[in-house]
């Protein structure tokens, strides 16, 4: 089984061009953001992430912690659901106003 998470970044994140550009319609009271995918547990793989391990440069610089209540409901999906899942979300967020790192 396979969940979504969403990790909340510090605000340090938006100095990264390429991540303010993919978020042009960004509301700057609302946080910035990672959406992912993962089999092992949202909070496992955000530990990965800060360890180094097959991790997003965005979660292993700039995550603070896990936002279960933005991914709820996002969990024992198979793989290709939680790709899917991950992609929607990611989208459903940043209309929201979100800044959204990953999420593809």
């Amino acid at each position: 089984h396979h969940c979504v998470y969403v990790v909340l970044l510090d605000d340090l994140v938006l100095s990264d061009n390429f991540l303010r550009s993919c978020n042009p319609d960004r509301d700057p009271a609302k946080p910035c953001i990672y959406v992912g995918r993962t089999g092992i547990g949202a909070e496992a793989r955000f530990q990965q992430h800060k360890d180094g391990y097959k991790a997003s440069r965005h979660v292993h610089n700039h995550g603070i912690r896990v936002l279960s209540e933005l991914s709820a409901g996002y969990d024992g999906l198979t793989w290709e659901e939680a790709v899917e899942a991950e992609k929607r979300l990611a989208e459903a967020l940043r209309g929201q106003g979100y800044t959204v790192a990953g999420g593809h």
